[in-house]
């Protein structure tokens, strides 16, 4: 039960993201209008991992330009100068705490209320009102069985288990932030994880009620202590305007939203907290977040910790919330990415990491049977479990530090200068921003010219030719991560491939940039994993022409494998004052050259801007918010009925998003630009719904946005659903061959009362025969069981007892037709035995995907003799 979701795909098409039924491991999608050839390429994946086979043979690594031009080997980098400030040193603080549990909350679309428990940790003696950090977990397993393996996804937690007290696994940030006069709470959220799977946002607004509940009541006990619990009072008064809120994997995409929210309120009728905002949140701290929507919120300053070796949202989705933020909002609050070497998914959470953890644990990362060269425990490159969560708390207190406190000497740590926190360790933390004292330069576009050794790329697409990676040489950029959307427009980046030095990429916006009042050009670029010493020669040309060579910069690639998201920019600085020598007017620079001092090789250009230190003040802007609901509505028996996907447009002003909608197939996605103000319908999504009175799956009709300029998007992502309200049809099962010679297949036909407008969708569950011989394993075509179970029992057991459970076998009427056959091939095993038999019970899946018993039947082997 993790974090990242499960989708379907067919070869790269994304098919839509199925429904866990009550196992958490069978997955369902009904296809609706979705056809697919036979020889359709289907993939299961989450998190950009395929689960549905193996890892990637070696040979599927990202390549230099010439397989026979090998890249030279990444050398240890020499660490970096230690940051004169370590806020990863304990402060002055003795710490308290304890926990607290107050009566649960109902949110909405959950069916079942959800906990409101805190473990609260703060410091004794501290003067006056201290600041909030708030921690949110993850999405992980909510109950165990204690002294078993066994751990869950339920909730309420049934008897004889307990909850797992993953609220409980970030003592040690808290208990360092507390040291330095901090109020920590950490919050449990399992009744949110044990419902999200069918919500649109997979639980972001869930979550984010969930926080901004638990700080209503900080809220109510700050006015009114005397009526806190015994655990906040205590510690030291808290300061409800000064908050910083910490969240791990999908927690990290709740805090982002209830960041959101505190700024811009949410439709009340999917809101779980109403009332006023008494709290000010100062800035978020997202650990291997994920982020489904896309939709960071662009002035709530951020750090964001990518772990290099997260094998649960590995595609690091993350640094969505900083690449998403250009141009959204005012573009003053610094965004942040800390890349964390060798750290996994889960050890950042001690109550998820084996031998620290109360209920099962494991490390997330999956080795299988090739060792990986850089997350494998034990190489090098991988931290430890202890590491990890030392150089975790360490960047959360230097987040809460800058945006909190407002110590700009902090910053050096986050923003891309290239400081280390000695309190970190052995870790190796590489960062990047946007955002803070930078002023927008180069940020490509389709209105960005690009000529020479380089070409205008798309971050998504399937198109080999217009993506920035090729799909066929293997590698993967957190830059790059995918969406609702393939191709998905506005998401553009430079890729330079050069043969022989010298040989330049210019890069020209539609107009020129300003990069007066910056003190230097800062670029972020993104080499092979394991490269090392690409350097490049920068200049820029004004309007008039004048050119000024800026100077050299060097690119190391990271550590990287094939199992890793390992593309990732690193910022490089050049100053601008060759640029003032050279008199070049830098009000109206025009070009970009990049100039590739070595041989053969690759680079992507994220992007460039004007940068200057400081961190300036951050002033949200008052824009736009838009949400997408969902409407579901019953097909009829007949007729076409139009209905309008429900938009709602929230705050001031205007702004522009972009409106993603599926074709009737899925396949083709058209996109617009919209511009939306309050008061208005500026999207209007129609959609036409057929009555009939076939049975079918419920058909979901979807839209999906993301903010481009001036607005900010909460629910990304809904639609119209039109609901089957059509009975499943009846099924009978007569034999075509059910008596026959090993070797031969034994075969029965299904036959529907009428036709459907879905695949209708079933099982066979082979029984334990009652009476004689019953078929086992060795008798079936292996090649056609090792289809069914992925692989062949040896030695041979009961054909009903192939897998644990019971073995069933699947099978599907197509649409439109009434009938299908079901075989089971037998094989001629030259061993006299008695006639062998096997007893079968069919069953149908219904709309909601509940089986619908059908008839029992048999089946008679006998020997070729």
């Amino acid at each position: 039960m993790g974090d990242a979701r499960v989708e379907f795909r067919s070869g790269d098409r994304l098919l839509g993201r199925p429904v866990a039924e009550r196992d958490g491991h069978t997955f369902r999608l009904p296809l609706g209008d979705t056809r697919l050839d036979r020889d359709a390429r289907l993939r299961v994946t989450a998190g950009g991992k395929r689960l549905d086979a193996t890892a990637p043979a070696p040979s599927a690594r990202l390549r230099p330009l010439a397989p026979e031009t090998p890249l030279p080997s990444a050398a240890p980098e020499a660490p970096l100068p230690a940051n004169p400030v370590d806020p990863g040193v304990p402060g002055p603080y003795r710490t308290v705490g304890g926990e607290y549990v107050l009566p649960s909350v109902s949110l909405p679309d959950l069916p079942v209320p959800v906990e409101m428990r805190a473990v609260v940790v703060g410091p004794a003696g501290a003067p006056g009102k201290r600041p909030v950090a708030l921690f949110l977990h993850g999405r992980h397993a909510t109950c165990y069985t204690p002294g078993t393996e066994e751990a869950t996804g339920a909730w309420p937690c049934p008897a004889g288990t307990r909850e797992v007290p993953s609220h409980r696994g970030y003592l040690n940030a808290q208990k360092l932030l507390a040291s330095q006069g901090y109020v920590t709470l950490s919050i449990s959220a399992n009744g949110v994880n044990a419902q999200d799977h069918s919500l649109d946002d997979s639980g972001a607004q869930a979550r984010s009620s969930l926080v901004r509940l638990h700080l209503a009541r900080w809220a109510d006990w700050a006015a009114n202590r005397p009526s806190a619990p015994a655990a906040v009072r205590k510690t030291a008064p808290a300061d409800l305007a000064r908050v910083l809120l910490v969240g791990h994997s999908r927690g990290g995409e709740g805090v982002n939203r209830a960041a959101l929210d505190s700024l811009s309120p949410p439709p009340a009728d999917r809101d779980g907290h109403h009332g006023p905002v008494r709290w000010k949140i100062r800035g978020n701290v997202l650990i291997g977040p994920t982020i489904f929507g896309q939709n960071p919120a662009p002035d709530v300053p951020s750090t964001t910790i990518l772990p290099g070796c997260d094998g649960d949202v590995s595609d690091l989705q993350g640094q969505i919330y900083l690449d998403g933020t250009r141009g959204v909002g005012r573009g003053t609050a610094l965004h942040s990415s800390v890349y964390l070497v060798g750290a996994n998914h889960n050890f950042f959470n001690t109550e998820w990491t084996p031998a620290q953890a109360q209920a099962p644990a494991s490390d997330d990362f999956w080795s299988g049977e090739t060792p990986d060269p850089v997350c494998s425990p034990g190489a090098a490159t991988r931290l430890t479990a202890g590491q990890q969560q030392k150089a975790g708390a360490a960047y959360i207190a230097a987040s809460a530090r800058l945006f909190v406190g407002g110590d700009d000497r902090v910053r050096p740590l986050l923003d891309g200068t290239g400081r280390r926190a000695p309190s970190a360790g052995p870790a190796r933390v590489l960062t990047h921003a946007v955002g803070g004292h930078r002023t927008p330069a180069f940020l490509p576009d389709s209105s960005t010219t690009v000529s020479g050794s380089g070409r205008l790329c798309a971050q998504v697409d399937p198109d080999a030719e217009r993506a920035c990676l090729n799909p066929e040489e293997g590698g993967a950029s957190p830059h790059f991560a995918a969406w609702d959307a393939s191709p998905e427009p506005g998401r553009d980046s430079v890729a330079l491939r050069w043969d022989a030095p010298g040989k330049p990429v210019s890069v020209r916006p539609s107009r020129p940039v300003a990069l007066a009042g910056s003190d230097a050009l800062a670029l972020r670029l993104a080499v092979p994993p394991d490269s090392a010493d690409t350097r490049f020669d920068i200049a820029v040309t004004d309007a008039s022409g004048r050119r000024a060579h800026l100077g050299r910069a060097r690119v190391d690639g990271l550590p990287g494998s094939d199992r890793t998201a390992s593309v990732w920019a690193r910022e490089v600085r050049v100053p601008l004052s060759a640029a003032h020598r050279a008199g070049l007017d830098l009000k109206r620079i025009v070009s970009l050259e990049l100039s590739p001092a070595g041989g053969a090789g690759r680079a992507w250009l994220v992007d460039g801007w004007g940068w200057r230190p400081g961190t300036p003040a951050v002033r949200p802007a008052a824009l736009p918010r838009v949400d997408i609901g969902r409407l579901t509505v019953d097909e009829g028996d007949s007729g076409v009925r139009t209905y309008r996907v429900p938009v709602r447009v929230s705050g001031r002003g205007g702004g522009q998003v972009r409106l993603f909608v599926p074709g009737p197939d899925g396949e083709e996605v058209a996109s617009r630009l919209v511009t939306v103000r309050p008061g208005r319908h500026d999207i209007d999504v129609p959609v036409e719904v057929r009555g009939n009175t076939r049975f079918g799956y419920d058909v979901p009709h979807d839209a999906f946005v993301k903010a481009v300029r001036g607005a900010v998007v909460g629910s990304h992502r809904g639609g119209v659903t039109a609901r089957n309200d059509d009975p499943l049809p009846a099924v009978t099962v007569v034999p075509v061959a059910d008596d026959v010679t090993e070797g031969g297949a034994l075969t029965w036909r299904v036959t529907l009362s009428a036709a459907a407008d879905a695949d209708v969708i079933g099982t066979i569950g082979l029984l334990p025969v009652t009476g004689g011989a019953e078929l086992s394993t060795a008798d079936v075509d292996p090649e056609w069981l090792e289809q069914q179970i992925g692989e062949v029992p040896d030695p041979a057991v009961p054909l009903s007892e192939a897998v644990p459970g019971g073995l069933s076998l699947w099978f599907s009427v197509p649409a439109g037709e009434t009938g299908a056959e079901l075989s089971l091939p037998t094989v001629a095993d030259g061993v006299t035995e008695p006639v062998e038999s096997l007893r079968a019970a069919l069953s149908l899946f219904d709309g909601s995907w509940e089986p619908v018993p059908g008839p029992e039947f048999t089946g008679r082997v006998r020997d070729a003799a």
